[in-house]
C-alpha cells in the first residue's frame, strides 16, 4: 500500500467534495426546472392531446410529477448528508473499528461491516420510502399496499439480499486477498457469472417470493399473443399474469429471464385497461427490444463498465490516500477489502452521474427502435392508444422540462413518441 498519502489525500478530499457538490447542485437545478415547467403548464392540455386527455387527468399528472419531484429534492439532500456522514464525518471509520474490536480482523469482520453498512443504510432510507408509498402514491390513488405488506416486502428483501449478497461478497473478498494483483479480473468473472445466473433464476425463484404468477387463462388473448410471437420468431417459457394490483395501480408488462428461461409477464392492471389489440401492440414493442438485441447490448455495456470499474478499484484499493481522503483510517496489518468496496460503491455514483445524459439518450433511441418494430407487427393506432392510456393511467406528465428529459428520461416523452406514429391518425 502506498504510504505517501498526505498530499494525495488532500487532493482526493477536494475532488470528492467538488463531485458531490457539483452533482447535488445539478440535480437540484434540474429538479427545480422540472417542477416549474410542469406547474407552469398545469392548466392547459397540449394541443396534440386535446382530444385524448381531459384537463382533470392532465392536472393530476402535473400534480403527481411535482409531488414526486419535491420528494426527490429531499431525497437528494438526505442522500448527500448520509454520504458525508459515512465518509468525511467518520461514520464508516467508526463502524469499521467498532466491528474490529468486536470480531477481530479477518473475513467475518469484513462481512459484518458490509452487512451493517447496508442494514443501517436501509434503515435510514425507510422514512422517505414510507412517505413516498403511504403519502405521495396513496394520495394520488396508486398505492394498494398495507403497512404489513410493505414491512413484509422490506424484510424479505433484506433477508434475500443477505442470503445472496453475503456469500458473493465473501467470495469477492477472498479473491481480493488471495488472487494477487489481478484479483479484479477474477472478481469480474464471478460477477458476470452471478448476473447471468440471476437472470435465469429470477423468474422462477426470486420473483414468486413477492408476487403470484398465474398462467394467462384468456384463451382468445393467449392465441393472439402466441400468433404475434410466432410472426416475430420469439419463443418463451409461458405467458403469465402478475398480481401487481396488490401493491400499486400502475400498469406494466415485461419480459424476464434469459435464454430458455424467458417468460412474458403482464400486470393484472394492464389486462384490465387495454384492449386485445393494444396488448398486442405493447407486446410487439417489447419484442422489438429483443429483435434489436437491446437486452444483450445493455448486458454487454454493464459488463464492460464493471470490468473498468473493478480494474480501477484494484488500483485504488492499494492507495492509502483513497481511504484517508474519505475520512477512513485503513487497517494496518489486516485486510481493507470491505472498506475499499464500500468507499468505491459510495463514490462511483458521483462520477457516473455526469454520463447520465448519454445513457438516457441511448435508452430513448432504443425505445424509438422498439416502437418502429411494433408498428411493423401491430396496428399503429393500437400502439398509440395503448401509450396514451398508460401515460394517463400512470399520471405521466405530458409537459416535462426538455432539459430534464434529455438528462434523465429513459423513455421518450409522449409528444415525441406519438409524433413518430403516423398510423395513430
Amino acid at each position: 500500500m502506498n504510504l505517501d498519502s498526505t498530499p494525495s489525500a488532500t487532493v482526493w478530499t477536494a475532488a470528492f467534495c467538488v463531485l458531490l457538490l457539483a452533482g447535488l447542485l445539478t440535480r437540484l437545478w434540474l429538479a427545480s426546472r422540472q417542477i416549474r415547467h410542469v406547474a407552469r403548464h398545469r392548466d392547459a392540455v397540449p394541443p396534440a392531446f386535446a382530444g385524448a386527455v381531459d384537463l382533470a387527468a392532465h392536472r393530476k399528472a402535473a400534480d403527481y410529477t411535482v409531488a414526486k419531484s419535491r420528494l426527490g429534492l429531499l431525497d437528494m439532500a438526505w442522500g448527500a448528508a448520509v454520504l458525508v456522514g459515512w465518509t468525511l464525518l467518520g461514520g464508516l471509520d467508526a463502524l469499521n473499528h467498532g466491528l474490529q474490536a468486536l470480531f477481530g480482523a479477518g473475513l467475518w469482520q469484513q462481512l459484518a461491516l458490509l452487512g451493517a453498512f447496508f442494514l443501517i443504510g436501509g434503515l435510514l432510507e425507510l422514512p422517505l420510502s414510507w412517505y413516498k408509498t403511504f403519502r405521495v402514491e396513496e394520495s394520488f390513488g396508486f398505492n394498494k399496499m398495507t403497512l404489513g405488506l410493505w414491512l413484509s416486502d422490506g424484510l424479505k428483501s433484506a433477508l434475500l439480499g443477505a442470503a445472496i449478497g453475503l456469500p458473493l461478497a465473501a467470495l469477492v473478498l477472498w479473491l481480493m486477498e488471495a488472487a494477487g494483483a489481478f484479483w479484479w479480473l477474477w472478481a469480474w468473472g464471478v460477477w458476470m457469472g452471478f448476473n447471468l445466473l440471476l437472470l435465469v433464476l429470477y423468474p422462477t425463484v426470486i420473483a414468486p417470493l413477492f408476487n403470484k404468477f398465474e398462467p394467462l387463462n384468456d384463451e382468445g388473448l393467449r392465441q393472439r399473443i402466441e400468433a404475434l410471437m410466432a410472426r416475430c420468431g420469439f419463443a418463451s417459457k409461458g405467458l403469465f399474469v402478475m398480481d401487481g394490483s396488490k401493491r400499486s395501480a400502475h400498469a406494466n408488462a415485461y419480459f424476464t429471464g434469459f435464454g430458455p428461461a424467458k417468460r412474458v409477464v403482464f400486470f393484472d392492471t394492464l389486462l384490465q385497461r387495454l384492449s386485445p389489440g393494444e396488448i398486442d401492440a405493447v407486446l410487439a414493442h417489447e419484442l422489438g427490444h429483443f429483435k434489436h438485441r437491446h437486452v444483450l447490448q445493455r448486458i454487454a455495456l454493464m459488463f464492460v463498465l464493471s470490468l473498468v470499474g473493478l480494474a480501477l478499484l484494484g488500483w485504488l484499493s492499494a492507495q492509502t490516500w483513497f481511504y484517508t481522503g474519505l475520512g477512513v483510517s485503513p487497517n494496518l496489518g489486516s485486510p481493507n477489502s470491505a472498506l475499499a468496496l464500500l468507499l468505491f460503491a459510495s463514490v462511483v455514483p458521483l462520477a457516473t452521474f455526469f454520463i447520465t445524459p448519454w445513457t438516457s439518450h441511448l435508452s430513448r433511441r432504443q425505445e424509438f427502435e422498439a416502437d418502429a418494430y411494433a408498428l411493423q407487427h401491430a396496428d399503429g393506432r393500437d400502439l398509440a392508444q395503448a401509450l396514451l392510456k398508460l401515460y394517463k393511467d400512470n399520471a405521466s406528465t405530458l409537459t416535462p422540462d426538455p432539459l430534464f428529459v434529455k438528462f434523465y428520461y429513459s423513455h421518450p416523452p409522449a409528444g415525441e413518441r406519438l409524433a413518430r406514429m403516423p398510423a395513430q391518425a
